[in-house]
C-alpha cells in the first residue's frame, strides 16, 4: 500500500499534491521550490539561495519519510533561465558527494510564486 506525505517539516504543498508518496522501496518526491517553512513564501536572494533551500525542502521531506539524500536515485532541476545551471550546479555539489544520482536539468518558461529553481527527487531503500 503507498503512503502519502502530507506537510512534512510545515511544509505544505502549493496544491491538490502529496509532497512524496511511497511505493515499495521508492519515495518519489514532489518538486520542491524554494519556500521558506516559517513564511511560506520565496527565500531572499539569488539562485544560490534559493536552491539551497530546494534542496533543504528535499532533505526535509526525505527525512520525514525515513530517508536521506544519500538514499536519492534520481533528480529533475528546473530552473528559470539556463544561464542558472553552474550557480545552481555549485551548490547541488555540496549536497550530493562521492556516487551522486542520475540527473536531468531542463530550463522552463516560468515557474510558480516567480522561483529560479525547482527540484524534484526519487529516493530508493531495500
Amino acid at each position: 500500500m503507498n503512503e502519502y506525505i502530507k506537510e512534512a517539516g510545515g511544509l505544505p504543498a502549493a496544491g491538490p499534491y502529496s509532497q512524496a508518496v511511497k511505493a515499495g522501496g521508492f519515495l518519489f518526491v514532489s518538486g520542491q521550490l524554494p519556500l521558506d517553512p516559517a513564511t511560506g513564501g520565496i527565500v531572499e536572494g539569488d539562485v544560490r539561495a534559493q536552491a539551497r533551500q530546494s534542496l533543504e525542502n528535499l532533505k526535509t521531506v526525505l527525512e520525514t519519510a525515513g530517508y536521506t539524500l544519500s538514499d536519492a536515485v534520481k533528480t529533475t532541476v528546473l530552473l528559470a533561465h539556463i544561464e542558472d545551471f553552474a550557480a545552481v550546479n555549485e551548490i547541488y555539489a555540496g549536497y550530493f558527494q562521492g556516487s551522486c544520482p542520475a540527473r536531468a536539468c531542463y530550463a522552463v518558461n516560468s515557474l510558480p510564486k516567480g522561483a529560479l529553481v525547482e527540484i524534484e527527487l526519487i529516493a530508493h531503500r531495500d
